[in-house]
Order: structure tokens, then sequence, then C-alpha cells
């Protein structure tokens, strides 16, 4: 596990969510950062993936759970532009992550937030906690 790094913003992964939204092994991990959604910020990108997710294994409540949960972010929902689409190509070069896990990475690295995930492609980057 990584060490956190203090950051007072938080971005949590596709896994996390689904983690805790499934109630996994690591949701109580994930809790503390999800529970508090204040310091919380939601890349549309983990949308996509996490609604898919719920939706394709058929929990259309659960999807639709987490959807009203992500429209409740407003202001601290991030949107791919072309700047943060750069970041995330530069990112996914430097440190060999598919697309979704660069811009994730992106976003939280250009609103100096730590990255919380459970995603092994993740590990050893700076700005990520590894649950």
């Amino acid at each position: 596990m990584t060490t956190p790094s203090g950051s007072d913003r938080y971005v949590v992964d596709s896994s996390g969510w689904v983690e805790f939204l499934g109630n996994g092994p690591k949701a109580d991990a994930f809790a503390k950062y999800l529970e508090n959604q204040e310091t919380l910020l939601l890349p549309t990108i983990v949308v996509y993936e996490v609604y898919k997710k719920m939706l394709r294994e058929q929990d259309l409540a659960l999807a639709e759970k987490f959807l009203s949960t992500a429209f409740s972010f407003q202001a601290r929902e991030i949107v791919l532009d072309v700047s943060l689409a750069a970041l995330a190509a530069k990112k996914g070069l430097a440190a060999n992550l598919p697309m979704a896990d660069a811009m994730i990475y992106a976003t939280a690295q250009a609103h100096q937030a730590e990255l919380i995930t459970s995603d092994a492609h993740f590990s050893g980057l700076p700005g990520v906690t590894l649950i």
C-alpha cells in the first residue's frame, strides 16, 4: 500500500467505486474517501466506467443510485477537455497506462488530488494511494 500524500482532495477511480457500491472486501477502505464528498472529485470517465459496469451486471438499482450520486457532484465533476486529454496522453505514455486510467490519473494530477485505487496499473506512481 502506498502512503497517502495528505492531500485535501481525492479522486477515487472506478475500482474503488465498484468495490464500495458492491460492498466488496475493500469497501471499508474506500468508504473513508467516498463518504466525505466535499473533498472528492469525480472524473466523468469514472462515471462512464462505473455506470456501464453496473448496467452490464444488470444491477439497475445500484447503477441508478450511483448515477444519482454522480449528478450531485456539480462543480466537483471533472469533464475531459482538450487540456486534460493532452495531459492524459502524456501521463499515459510515460506510465504505460491504458486510456481510461491515464485520464483518471491526469485528472487527479491536474487538480492536485490524491488518486485512491486498488488498480495495480497505478502502482508506484506519485500521488497514488493503492488500497
